[in-house]
């Protein structure tokens, strides 16, 4: 959402606060599902915007099309207004991307699109009436010189709410909401994608008799001209998981696209060095919901993991035994000295009777 003032009286106190709020930014994902958005009547606004034939809604969550160099086709979204009140709703259109966490996004309007958002021609604006559904239509006419390969862009509705400032000033907040328009434009298609930034490090269990967990980051990058998704697997000390996990979706890539993707490999035993492997073997999406998958592609990283734990209960065990046998030895020492004292002391006992039997006068018994 973008935040813009609005005040009856342009002073300097309004100007400053202008130019912070444009800088912040939070939107609604571009997906066909209703937004919502509060009037300056307080008033609450709900609408989607989903591709359509002349009919209505026709069950897509996107467009996605492929076409030829130069050529131009018509096509229709539908904005649903879920209010009551009639809605005067801005469309626009604008370059795609994915976030590196991997949602889809539009650029933001204060950004100037260079790609495949200023392929596409719409109207500037649309009226809703209350509990209503328009169908807009649009055109999608790609450059003569457009390079072969997947070119995203994305077609939203928005509003512009009023809220009030703590000072007293009016604050506008823009909320859209919309649908990805996905393009492959014919000609070469070669996908490629590369591994980088291989990290490792090493969680310990401090329980010496549990293993600990390591943890692998890379980047993947999508080298080629399509549409790319993450997939594959990490292994390290003997253990292998794949990625993405149960229950996950796989992360996009569009082309020149960078994602940074972290792994967690459980139950790996600290052996000092231990050696990982990622193994990413991307799939390629097309236009017909079919799939082709490259080669794998490769890396390897060292991870340091110490076995502190261990040599702590190690060397605890060999302080054990270290006292034990010391123990141990002490005893057979202070015995030997016993014994060796007692002889001694016998032997000085039987000299000091041999020397009284010597002094005894002969004949006294």
């Amino acid at each position: 959402m973008h935040h813009l003032l609005r005040g009856p009286v342009p002073t300097v106190r309004t100007v400053v606060a202008l130019l912070a709020a444009l800088t912040i930014l939070a939107m609604s994902a571009l997906w066909p599902t209703a937004a919502r958005a509060a009037t300056d009547e307080d008033s609450e606004v709900r609408w989607s915007v989903v591709p359509a034939d002349a009919s209505g809604p026709d069950g897509r969550r996107a467009v996605e099309i492929e076409m030829d160099p130069g050529e131009t086709i018509e096509d229709r979204f539908a904005v649903r207004n879920i209010g009551d009140a009639e809605v005067v709703f801005a469309l626009t259109a604008a370059d795609g991307f994915y976030t590196r966490s991997g949602r889809f996004d539009i650029l933001a309007a204060d950004k100037e699109s260079v790609g495949a958002g200023t392929w596409i021609s719409l109207p500037e604006t649309v009226t809703v009436p209350g509990g209503g559904t328009v169908i807009v239509p649009f055109s999608i006419s790609v450059p003569d010189r457009a390079e072969p390969g997947d070119h995203a862009a994305g077609i939203t509705a928005s509003i512009l709410s009023v809220k009030q400032a703590d000072d007293g000033t009016s604050v506008g907040v823009e909320s859209r909401v919309g649908f990805r328009v996905l393009t492959r434009v014919s000609g070469e298609i070669t996908p490629a994608a590369s591994l980088a930034s291989l990290a490792g490090g090493y969680t310990t269990s401090w329980n010496p008799l549990r293993p600990g967990e390591a943890t692998v980051t890379f980047d993947v990058v999508n080298e080629g001209n399509t549409r790319l998704l993450a997939e594959g697997s990490v292994s390290a000390g003997g253990r292998t998981v794949f990625f993405p996990g149960v229950g996950e979706s796989p992360q996009e890539l569009l082309p020149g696209d960078t994602r940074t993707i972290t792994v967690v490999v459980d139950d790996v035993w600290p052996l000092f060095v231990v050696p990982a492997t990622v193994t990413l073997a991307p799939t390629v999406v097309t236009m017909s919901d079919s799939s082709d998958t490259l080669d794998p592609v490769t890396a390897g990283a060292v991870i340091w993991a110490m076995p502190w734990p261990q040599l702590l209960l190690l060397a605890g065990i060999a302080l054990i035994v270290w006292a034990i046998l010391w123990g141990r030895l002490r005893s057979r020492r202070r015995l030997a000295a016993m014994l060796d004292g007692a002889r001694a002391q016998a032997l000085e006992e039987g000299r000091e009777q041999g020397r009284s039997e010597a002094k005894t006068p002969a004949g006294i018994a």
